[in-house]
């Protein structure tokens, strides 16, 4: 069979920017036999991710991330139909989602390595399973559930840093849902603090690009700060933890700020902010959502509830077309998208 399939052209170095280019489309033909356990697929959404940047690197720095090869298939969280199975679990025509699926447009994958989705779970709507009732929208509750120890009634406040981005956007309102009586997002456009505030149920926004980002944020929190939800580290947060309250939580998701400079992760404070977070007693702790694989039946459930019920609500900024990955995912760097970045390969959902 001939598939199209995108490729790594080259690493944008560790303290450089990704750019479309380090991507590169090229058509191929593999073979239509398929093994024992094994299941051939049509590629429908694939997901494009900020944890990804450190995958362009000759070394992740991390031991549960694999680096991508320089020409070879790059790959991430994708969701598909089967077209044909040799494995017990998969029939003709279910859908199929994996962390580690190829960007080509037809693949031939190990059963074990798939998962079968319900599409009643999304209301039809399949890239949701890359997003609000996938990984981010696990990430986000399960973060929030460990690390934020949110109590109903106490008047909490949380700030959401990335707040338009794929997990910032559903945490503010997993925020609201779990009991914090405001919820204070900062995201890098008018538009995007608009979307926040008359979309998502966020209290007030903060535009970083105008104005000073703590003053804004003594005024919108004058009770101070009882929970950080932290996607971009950096300066931002440093003005975030300023203002954090005694005994008070962050829920370490991600440091997009930081991806493209070679720092170690979770990159270490300046001196001054490290010293207020130890004075009054922060908690900092590195989040892995893949620690908690226990929790995500049920996660996927609650998040597909709230979804159904209208508390819940979804947002994607979806780009057509396989040979548009590397752009998707310079825009995704840049901010480029609102909710989650999703590209959609093929919408035919028949086989």
């Amino acid at each position: 069979m001939i598939v199209q399939r995108v490729v790594l052209n080259s690493r944008p170095g560790k303290n450089g920017n990704p750019v479309a280019e380090n991507f590169r489309v090229e058509e191929v033909s593999l073979s239509d036999n398929i093994n024992e356990g094994q299941v051939q697929v049509r590629t429908l959404y694939l997901s494009v991710d900020p944890y990804m940047r450190c995958r362009m690197n000759e070394d992740t720095g991390t031991d549960y991330i694999r680096a991508w090869q320089l020409s070879q298939v790059v790959d991430g969280g994708g969701i598909g139909i089967v077209e044909e199975s040799k494995h017990i679990n998969f029939t003709k025509g279910d859908f199929v989602i994996s962390l580690y699926w190829p960007w080509q447009t037809k693949v031939i994958l190990d059963g074990n390595s798939l998962e079968k989705v319900d599409p009643q779970l999304v209301d039809g709507n399949l890239s949701y399973f890359l997003g609000a009732i996938g990984m981010p929208g696990l990430t986000s509750l399960i973060g929030i559930q460990e690390k934020g120890h949110i109590t109903g009634g106490s008047n909490q406040t949380m700030v959401v840093s990335g707040a338009a981005g794929a997990c910032g956007s559903l945490a503010g309102q997993i925020g609201h849902l779990m009991g914090c009586s405001r919820v204070v997002g900062i995201c890098g456009t008018q538009e995007k603090c608009l979307f926040l505030t008359s979309e998502l149920g966020f209290d007030a926004a903060v535009n970083y690009k105008k104005g000073n980002v703590a003053e804004q944020l003594r005024e919108l929190c004058p009770a101070g700060v009882d929970v950080y939800f932290d996607n971009v580290g950096g300066d931002i947060s440093d003005a975030v933890i300023s203002q954090m309250n005694q005994n008070s939580h962050i829920i370490l998701c991600g440091q997009i700020s930081q991806y493209n400079k070679d720092v170690p992760y979770p990159p270490p404070l300046p001196p001054a902010v490290e010293a207020i977070q130890k004075e009054r007693n922060i908690t900092r702790e590195r989040f892995l959502v893949l620690n908690y694989k226990d929790k995500f039946e049920s996660g996927i459930l609650q998040l597909s509830q709230w979804f159904k019920e209208g508390k819940l609500k979804i947002k994607e900024t979806v780009i057509n077309g396989l040979e548009n990955m590397g752009a998707a995912f310079q825009s995704m760097m840049t901010g480029g998208n609102i909710g989650k970045q999703i590209v959609c390969i093929s919408e035919e959902t028949s086989v």
